[in-house]
């Protein structure tokens, strides 16, 4: 088992405020989709967002919010779905998400299906 870290650019203030340091930590392993997208949500502006989505691909992460994507299982997961049976609405949702974690990933030169395995 690989516990492989992206390097750090060394330029970031390791003190800043970053957000999975200002916000309470169980934010970002919450069980409610809700409380999952607010973690996103903060990550967007976060120096070391790329290098936390990159180490969280290398260590197929099990859960939690890392890099502004939501793991499940070890693969990014456009957003996490509530128990019970989806409504159609959401179906359609997770469509455009799924296209959006494509774009996202590649932004952060991350080869989408070829590095990171999409759970269905």
């Amino acid at each position: 088992m690989s516990l492989a870290l992206a390097p750090i650019d060394m330029n970031v203030d390791l003190e800043a405020n970053l957000p999975c340091r200002k916000f309470d930590p169980d934010l970002w392993f919450s069980d409610s989709p809700a409380q999952l997208e607010l973690a996103k949500s903060l990550c967007g502006d976060c120096p070391l967002r790329a290098e936390c989505l990159a180490g969280a691909v290398d260590r197929a992460e099990p859960w939690g919010v890392w890099g502004g994507e939501i793991f499940e299982r070890g693969a990014v997961v456009a957003r996490k779905r509530p128990r019970g049976r989806p409504r159609k609405v959401d179906v359609a949702r997770d469509a455009e998400l799924a296209v959006e974690v494509e774009e996202r990933l590649a932004a952060n030169g991350l080869e989408s299906r070829n590095s990171v395995r999409l759970a269905a």
